[in-house]
């Protein structure tokens, strides 16, 4: 989609979606590459891996983010997920394993809870852009991290905010990472300065930020970092 907003006296501005895990922290490099002032967007939302807030913060301050907001709200109260509530995280899986059903890493409508925080945000900051991490490769089976569900949120988008109506923006949701390997995120994460030794992709770390290295996301990671060549920074347990 076209934006309606005009960049030719003004600095850019996007709201970036950050975990602190390996995917959201290459989409924070790529939109500071691209020029835009960035304002990233954590979340402490139950989630037993506390420790990726810390990553979060670390990768904002080392990327040079405008602004970094941690929102607080508890989707522990609904639970259902391995993620918010007292269920065991899968471990040792194979990639068929991963591939065959929605896993229950799965937290239920998460990135449109997030996402709808990041349009509050991009539309107080008079923001036309929102970027977020999400793989259709290797993404876990998870339903909203399609390339059909972020083009209809994005529609949503531009139906459901003032600046939208008012014609004053239209708002773009970039997914840069949307079509990568893990190993060409890595490279495409190094060749920008990531510091990979910052982020933590665990389901499952323990209290000193160590990385699992048997769920699926510590093995899509390890195996991202195989296939590029590049050493991998992890600290494991």
């Amino acid at each position: 989609m076209t934006t309606k907003t005009t960049h030719s006296n003004k600095t850019k501005k996007a709201v970036v979606l950050l975990s602190g895990g390996l995917d959201s922290s290459t989409t924070l490099a790529i939109a500071c590459a691209e020029g835009y002032d960035v304002y990233a967007m954590s979340f402490r939302y139950g989630q037993r891996n506390r420790m990726e807030l810390v990553s979060a913060e670390n990768i904002a301050k080392s990327l040079g983010a405008k602004q970094h907001k941690i929102i607080d709200i508890n989707l522990r109260l609904f639970g259902a997920s391995a993620l918010t509530a007292d269920i065991d995280v899968p471990k040792s899986r194979t990639e068929t394993d991963m591939s065959a059903n929605i896993p229950i890493t799965y937290v239920p409508a998460r990135n449109t809870i997030f996402l709808s925080y990041a349009l509050a945000w991009a539309e107080v900051l008079a923001a036309d852009t929102i970027f977020i991490g999400v793989n259709a490769i290797d993404y876990s089976g998870y339903p909203d991290c399609r390339p059909e569900y972020i083009q209809a949120y994005q529609k949503m988008a531009n139906l459901a905010t003032q600046a939208a109506v008012e014609n004053k923006i239209e708002l773009t949701i970039k997914t840069p990472l949307l079509e990568k390997t893990k190993a060409e995120i890595i490279k495409i994460g190094t060749s920008l300065g990531v510091d990979y030794s910052l982020t933590l992709s665990c389901y499952d770390p323990d209290i000193e930020g160590r990385a699992c290295g048997s769920c699926d996301s510590c093995q899509l990671r390890r195996k991202g970092f195989e296939d590029a060549g590049i050493p991998d920074p992890t600290r494991y347990r």
